[in-house]
């Protein structure tokens, strides 16, 4: 009977500590108001990242991702991970070149997909090519 009740002490003792231990470790939460250009930003974000998303789906985009040995569907998965800021600069090159400018607008729009592929692909968060070695992992 007392090698049960210092058992029963000995993990109640262990279980206090983890519980000390974890509620000093996680940060308390917090409750801020969220500003309307938050919210705005947020859908301008969701809106660009749909005309990216619709771009890459024309046939002559996928046409040239296909012959530049990029998966058509990847690149869309890797679309939908940018960041804001590199979503921000892929937009502002797509809206450089002049509508209808032909190929040469696609062309440089797939080298920045391209582009990007190959950045992440070399600091190891990707493993699309497989001539690239990765710098990290």
């Amino acid at each position: 009977m007392l090698q049960k009740r210092i058992g029963f002490r000995a993990l109640a003792a262990l279980w206090s500590a983890l519980f000390l231990v974890i509620s000093v470790w996680l940060p308390a939460a917090q409750a801020n108001m969220i500003g309307t250009d938050a919210v705005v930003g947020a859908a301008e974000l969701e809106q660009t990242r749909g005309d990216v998303l619709e771009w890459l789906a024309e046939d002559t985009v996928r046409e040239q991702l296909v012959a530049w040995g990029v998966d058509p569907e990847y690149a869309e998965q890797r679309v939908s991970a940018l960041t804001a800021a590199e979503l921000q600069t892929l937009s502002e090159r797509m809206g450089e070149a002049p509508a209808g400018a032909g190929v040469s607008s696609v062309v440089s729009a797939a080298l920045i997909v391209f582009l990007v592929l190959l950045i992440t692909d070399i600091m190891g968060f990707t493993n699309v090519f497989p001539f690239v070695e990765q710098t990290a992992r």
